[in-house]
């Protein structure tokens, strides 16, 4: 049957929070930003909290969002989802996000319209209703007057948990990734900060890396193939050729400052980072990830009117020399912990493009249910 969406939820937005009512600690107050990353699984830092004496009285009145919800980026990065588990507990900015709430379960399941959101034909009627071009938006209007075809409640579940038990693998993955790197870091910390000897030689960050800045890559010879262009935020790309061989550190020269990427394969590095090169023979450059993550590079400004990372400042930071037979053996350690991490970053690959091939099909249906296991099978081995 096709409903429109203000037929199947309650469209709308928050209360408006002021500027004078943010606290530096409390409740987290969620922009497009935080969405953003929530849907992308990676770990949410923001700056902005309300008191939580605010929150419960805007969640007495007005509610809050709560298991099930969907919050959809409206300005901006427009159409990103993101549904809202039981251990959230959050506010958001008006305008920026739009609520959709009190949905409609005996109707549509909640999880089938966070997938149906994320699928080309949902994308597609989303922009049908974007207004503006300068800067395009999504309204509450526009929002409830979107049509959807949906396939009966149960078909509707089938869906859901087919497309979920390949997120869990993906997040389970994720996971794995973080446990990985953290038994590495800590490694790190115990042997190079926590036991770093007396004895071991004073020396300046300079005498171990060089910071040598990417190269300017115009956005638009950045394809959807090729070598990953990384910039200070991350992966922002790819290109058919690239600038350094893989593995590689990059770090933030202009707008994310000082954030430090690892790279396994070779890739191009735009011109807001530096990329690491070693002064030490380090194999796989391990030692000298870890130890740029543990410098603090906003101190770094190079106090321009565009803030930047200073490399005068940042290669003349004092750090202890550990000898190296102790950075080969930790470069050793940490070896098959990341050719374990990069097993798995192939893996999440591979079922994310299994899991975005399958969307569509099954939201068209082209694919049906039943067959679902036949097609991952084909595509997944």
């Amino acid at each position: 049957m096709e409903y429109k969406l203000g037929e199947l939820a309650d469209i709308t937005s928050s209360k408006r929070i002021f500027y004078s009512e943010y606290v530096p600690v409390g409740v987290p107050f969620y922009r497009s930003k935080e969405v953003i990353d929530k849907f992308n699984k990676r770990s949410v830092q923001t700056e902005l909290f309300i008191s939580e004496e605010r929150f419960q009285s805007i969640k007495e009145k007005f509610g809050a969002p709560e298991k099930d919800d969907i919050l959809l980026t409206s300005v901006g990065t427009l159409g990103v989802p993101y549904l809202v588990d039981e251990n959230d507990s959050f506010y958001f900015k008006d305008g920026n996000l739009t609520w959709f709430r009190k949905i409609d379960k005996n109707r549509i399941d909640a999880k089938y319209l966070f997938l149906w959101l994320q699928s080309k034909i949902g994308q597609q009627k989303l922009y049908e209703v974007t207004i503006g071009s300068t800067q395009p938006a999504l309204t509450i209007a526009g929002l409830k007057e979107i049509e959807i075809e949906l396939p009966d409640l149960s078909e509707q579940k089938s869906i859901a948990s087919i497309l979920s038990s390949l997120d869990d693998k993906i997040d389970l993955l994720h996971r794995q990734n973080k446990t990985l790197e953290a038994l590495a870091e800590a490694l790190f910390r115990q042997w190079f900060v926590e036991e770093a000897e007396e004895g071991w030689e004073i020396g300046k960050l300079g005498d171990v890396i060089e910071l040598i800045y990417g190269k300017g890559l115009k956005e638009e010879i950045r394809s959807g193939s090729g070598f990953p262009v990384v910039g200070s935020s991350g992966v922002v790309g790819y290109h058919s050729d690239f600038l350094v061989e893989g593995p590689g550190v990059v770090i933030g020269r202009k707008g994310t400052l000082g954030r430090v990427i690892y790279l396994f394969e070779n890739f191009f590095p735009i011109d807001t980072t530096y990329f690491v090169k070693s002064k030490v023979n380090s194999k796989g450059l391990f030692y000298e990830y870890f130890l740029l993550k543990t410098l603090n590079f906003e101190d770094m400004n190079s106090d321009s009117a565009v803030p930047g990372l200073n490399r005068d400042i940042a290669l003349s930071t004092e750090i202890k020399i550990a000898p190296f037979d102790k950075l080969k053996q930790y470069n050793n350690y940490c070896a098959s912990l990341f050719e374990k991490l990069n097993q798995n970053k192939s893996q999440i690959r591979t079922l994310t493009r299994l899991r975005d091939t399958l969307l569509p099909k099954l939201m068209s249906g082209e694919v049906r249910v039943r067959d679902s296991e036949r097609f991952v099978e084909d595509k997944y081995e």
